[in-house]
């Protein structure tokens, strides 16, 4: 007879069955809801003899997302085809001018689709410039002056960035300006920046446990850990207390499946992971967490027939993992070479590079200009960014006398290289930081005078 696990796909819920009414709960199939993102494990516990069958053929487990991944792999699949039958196109192609032309339009007019991201203005002018620098194109001085004066606009007197002129600070919009001012790399850019209201700010978000606030008031969550850790030393205003506990907070955050969550207890995300190793990285803290754990995981991320990553387990490909989840390999071939781990490569990352070029030049480039999540999706600036940013890390291994580069397609499709802490270019994370270190850190100064200034004791 029928049961309530019948036809693949199904979700949780806490009714009873609708078939055998014997359970606490029941499985009903998702195929009229019509819903596009998320899943449901099954626990078995209490399920119906009538069920056991079912459970057994399917290894437990069901997905809602079964039928969308199928989805996803017929498109690539044609895609993939396409490539290989049409004679008109021999070799992979980053088609650089289309995207040039694209990033250069939406940093002077963007259309009222943009009206959405009103408060992630300074993430638009981060994602495009560096899109344009990983592209090698050069920034027009008077454009740069122009990103200047605006994010000074979005710039809050509490310390802190806006997401647009007049808005409250939030450290995820104050992340993306420090990042666009590094880009552009001039006194004028760094000088925007008001380090002793940023510090202020910063010790405004701290929390007792070592975790941040995204915003006054805010949600806590790893993103923020990471946000103030990079521009913080990018800007250098780290003081001997700023990130007290934060390095364990981290730590808690990491889970059973080996990535890490947004908060201790959750479920290990793409996003949160790369935020929570790179804060580490700055903190020099990459020991706090279970790497070879971590390292499982995120390989596991990269997807079997598309070759780009996806951001957790059972979920779909997207362009913009190609940095959140590349960009931890390096992260991690550093940690566990400190470690002495004699089976790393000297040549290669731990994923396969070639497979994600392949990914991002077949299945994520838009024919008009710019990059997206997967066939079929839109293109934006963000996944332009990201996208960019993967191919880059999956192009160039190492540096200086260690670096082997892997370009698929033709020499034109390399990238400049990304730092896979802070992804803005390695020269220009050096150069900011070399002109912020002849800059005392606000209040260290009167600190040490007062360190100073009290009795010995025995």
């Amino acid at each position: 007879g029928n049961t309530c696990l019948e036809n693949g796909s199904f979700l949780l819920n806490f009714t009873g069955c609708a078939v055998c009414s014997k359970r606490d709960f029941m499985l009903i199939t998702n195929k009229s809801l019509k819903e596009e993102d998320g899943e449901e494990i099954v626990t078995y516990d209490h399920l119906c003899k009538n069920c056991h069958h079912v459970i057994a053929r399917h290894e437990y487990t069901f997905s809602i997302m079964d039928e969308f991944q199928a989805k996803v792999e017929e498109k690539i699949q044609e895609v993939f085809s396409s490539y290989k039958f049409n004679h008109l196109v021999p070799r992979l192609i980053l088609q650089r001018e289309k995207h040039f032309h694209y990033l250069k339009r939406g940093l002077r007019q963007l259309t009222d689709a943009y009206e959405c991201l009103d408060a992630s203005r300074p993430w638009l002018c981060y994602w495009i410039l560096h899109s344009l620098e990983l592209l090698d194109e050069p920034i027009p001085q008077i454009v740069a002056t122009d990103v200047c004066q605006f994010l000074e606009l979005c710039q809050s007197p509490e310390g802190g960035f806006g997401g647009g002129p007049g808005q409250y600070p939030h450290l995820a919009p104050t992340y993306a300006a420090v990042n666009a001012l590094c880009i552009i790399g001039t006194e004028e850019a760094y000088d925007v920046i008001n380090r002793e209201k940023l510090l202020q700010y910063l010790y405004s978000l701290k929390q007792a446990d070592g975790s941040f606030l995204m915003h006054v008031g805010g949600e806590v969550d790893v993103r923020s850990a990471y946000c103030a850790a990079s521009v913080a030393s990018l800007t250098n205003i780290i003081t001997p207390d700023l990130f007290e506990g934060t390095a364990e907070w981290i730590a808690r955050c990491q889970n059973w499946e080996g990535g890490i969550g947004g908060v201790p207890g959750m479920e290990a995300h793409g996003g949160y992971t790369f935020c929570g190793l790179a804060a580490l990285v700055i903190l020099k803290r990459e020991r706090s967490l279970n790497l070879k754990s971590l390292l499982q995981w995120v390989t596991s991320r990269q997807m079997r027939f598309e070759g780009g990553f996806q951001g957790r387990c059972n979920k779909l490909v997207d362009g913009c993992y190609s940095f959140w989840q590349a960009g931890l390999l390096p992260l991690l071939h550093r940690a566990l070479h400190a470690q002495g781990d004699p089976a790393l490569s000297m040549s290669h990352w731990m994923f396969h590079q070639q497979a994600l070029q392949e990914y991002i030049l077949m299945c994520c480039q838009c024919p008009a200009g710019g990059l997206l999540d997967k066939p079929g999706k839109s293109r934006d600036f963000y996944h332009t960014c990201y996208c960019l940013s993967g191919l880059s890390i999956a192009q160039h291994f190492g540096s200086g006398a260690m670096l082997h580069d892997v370009v698929l397609g033709v020499p034109e499709n390399a990238l400049q290289p990304t730092h896979p802490v802070y992804n803005i270019g390695p020269d220009k994370v050096i150069q900011a930081t070399t002109y912020f270190l002849q800059k005392p850190v606000p209040g260290f100064e009167e600190l040490k005078d007062e360190t100073s200034a009290e009795p010995a004791t025995d």
